[in-house]
């Protein structure tokens, strides 16, 4: 009885959340759908954003995301594979644990005022793409090591323990055998990563992101606009909002179809690693 209750309680719960999220997603793309074009793709904003298309925020978004990835996946792989691999149980270690844990949970905006004070002050880089996607990478560093260290973990102890006997060293068990066999839980874990920081607003909003911008961003000391915060100026900053509605519904739709497709890839990985395991 308790068991069909329990059953009872979770399968309601999951239909209420996937209803409430289903009426929000068909809520958007019904707005949404019809502003879908190439040119809305392929076009910069005109006639003051009332206009026009969103390549600029599309364009710096993805550049923006590169940047993220090229600063946090390399740092964050190589933390969890030291962590895992040749730190050890020991106090500090589960301090530094800890501290990464927590730093997952700092508010986004927090990280905002970081990158400002270290990325645009300290190191003047000035506002610019660079700037806010060094601050993206930092949000995005404790996530990549947690789950970086959760795939290492999977990898069964004795196929580390054969190798070692067999005179390989540690160093090539870990890039011959170990990372191998976690690479597609540490993919899982960077893609969902990277496309929570693609959907963030308050890191880059004092670092780099611009309202408008004439043309694409190609240079990294250079402002750049971003789909999350053109989005968020369209819906409560622009001075006709009823005019432009259908633009921040297309915008919209456009960035939660990037998101998904990113998050597509993860389950792709994810479940490549079920059927291996």
């Amino acid at each position: 009885m308790r068991k069909w209750f329990n059953w009872i309680i979770l399968t309601g719960s999951t239909l209420l959340v996937c209803l409430f999220l289903g009426i929000i997603i068909f809520d958007i793309f019904s707005k949404g759908l019809s502003v879908l074009s190439w040119q809305f793709i392929s076009k910069p904003p005109e006639a003051a954003m009332t206009k026009g298309g969103i390549l600029p925020a599309i364009t710096g978004t993805l550049l923006l995301t590169f940047i993220t990835t090229l600063f946090s996946v390399p740092f964050g792989v190589a933390c969890a594979v030291y962590l895992n691999e040749y730190a050890g149980n020991s106090i500090l270690t589960n301090v530094i644990r800890g501290s990464i844990r927590n730093l997952s949970g700092i508010p986004s905006i927090i990280y905002g005022l970081f990158g400002l004070a270290l990325f645009v002050q300290t190191f003047r880089l000035g506002t610019s793409v660079l700037a806010a996607g060094l601050t993206l990478g930092l949000l995005s560093l404790p996530y990549i090591i947690t789950t970086t260290e959760e795939a290492l973990k999977r990898v069964p102890a004795s196929m580390r323990e054969a190798t070692l006997a067999m005179g390989i060293t540690q160093f090539e068990t870990i890039r011959d055998v170990v990372l191998p066999k976690a690479l597609p839980g540490i993919l899982t874990g960077i893609i969902l990563t990277l496309s929570r920081a693609a959907g963030e607003t308050a890191p880059i909003l004092f670092t780099g992101v611009a309202f408008y911008i004439n043309g694409m961003t190609t240079a990294l000391d250079q402002e750049f606009m971003a789909l999350p915060y053109h989005l968020y100026m369209l819906c409560t900053q622009h001075q006709s909002i009823e005019e432009v509605r259908p633009l921040a519904y297309g915008t919209a739709v456009v960035l939660i179809i990037l998101v998904f497709l990113l998050n597509i890839i993860a389950f792709y990985f994810r479940f490549k690693q079920r059927t291996q395991d």
